[in-house]
C-alpha cells in the first residue's frame, strides 16, 4: 500500500478544508442577500434607530417614576422606618399630653446619638417603660431604675434614665398648675406653630431664642436633659416649629 510522505498529507488536508469553507461561502452568498453591502447598511440603521427608541422609552419610564416619587427633606434618606416617622410624625401639631411626653423623654435619650438610633428602640422603650404612663414612671424607685440599667433593648445610660423619671415627676406637677403640660409647652411659640421657609436643610439651625427660653423654663421646673438643641428637636418633633424644607411635599402638609 502506497502511503503519501507527511508534507503531502497536510497540504492536501489544508485544499480540502480551504475549498470546503470556498464553497460554503459561496452557497451562502447565492442563497441570501448578505452579499449586497446596501443591506448591512439598512439593517444597521434599523437596529440603530430600535435600540434608540427603546432607550428613550427606558428614559422615559424612569423620568415619570421619579415625578411620581415625593420630594422629602434629605435627612429621611431611604431607611424606611426614618421615611415613615418623616412623612406622618415629623412636624405635626401634638397637643396630647401623652404624647408630648413620649416624645420629651426620646429627646432627652437622644442626647449625643442619631435620631434614628433611638427610632429603632422605640418599642423597645415603650415596652420598658410602662407605655410612656407618666404615673407608672414618676414612681420608678432604685430597683426599676437597676432593672433598665440591664434592659439591653435601650440606651442604658443612668443619668438619662434617672432624667427620665425625674422629667415624669416634674411633668405632673406642670400639669397641675397649667392644667396641662400642652397649655404650658405651646406658650413659648404663642400656642401657634412657627413656620420657617427654609430652603436647604444647611439653613435649618440648631437652636433659637424659643428653644433657650425653653430650656430655661423647663430646668426651672425641675426637667434635666432640656438643653437649648434637645429642646427645639422637641419642637421640630411636635410641630411646634415647620421645619420641612419648602421643597418638601410635607411643608404644606402639616
Amino acid at each position: 500500500m502506497f502511503i503519501p510522505a507527511r508534507k503531502n498529507l497536510v497540504f492536501k488536508a489544508r485544499s480540502e478544508f480551504s475549498g470546503s469553507a470556498l464553497r460554503e461561502e459561496k452557497a451562502l452568498n447565492s442563497k441570501h442577500e448578505f452579499r449586497n453591502p446596501s443591506f448591512f447598511k439598512a439593517f444597521s440603521r434599523k437596529q440603530y434607530i430600535m435600540t434608540k427608541i427603546s432607550m428613550t422609552q427606558t428614559i422615559s419610564i424612569s423620568a415619570r417614576v421619579e415625578n411620581t416619587m415625593p420630594i422629602r427633606c434629605r435627612w429621611a434618606g431611604t431607611d424606611p422606618l426614618y421615611i415613615r416617622y418623616h412623612d406622618t410624625e415629623w412636624g405635626v401639631p401634638l397637643h396630647d399630653d401623652a404624647k408630648l411626653f413620649e416624645f420629651l423623654l426620646l429627646e432627652g435619650a437622644q442626647a449625643g446619638l442619631s435620631w434614628l438610633t433611638i427610632l429603632k428602640k422605640r418599642e423597645n422603650y415603650r415596652n420598658a417603660f410602662d407605655n410612656f404612663d407618666v404615673t407608672e414612671i414618676s414612681a420608678y424607685g432604685i430597683t426599676k431604675v437597676a432593672a433598665l440599667l440591664g434592659d439591653p433593648g435601650i440606651v442604658r445610660n443612668r443619668l438619662k434614665i434617672e432624667a427620665m423619671v425625674q422629667n415624669a415627676r416634674a411633668f405632673q406637677k406642670v400639669q397641675e398648675k397649667f392644667g396641662s403640660f400642652d397649655r404650658y409647652i405651646w406658650r413659648f411659640v404663642e400656642g401657634r406653630p412657627i413656620r420657617n421657609r427654609w430652603k436647604a436643610e444647611t439653613r435649618i439651625p440648631a437652636q433659637t431664642p424659643e428653644s433657650n427660653t425653653m430650656s430655661k423654663d423647663l430646668k426651672q421646673h425641675g426637667f434635666r436633659f432640656v438643653g437649648p438643641t434637645i429642646c427645639y428637636a422637641f419642637m421640630q418633633a411636635v410641630g411646634m416649629v415647620n421645619d420641612h424644607v419648602v421643597g418638601c411635599f410635607r411643608y404644606q402638609q402639616v
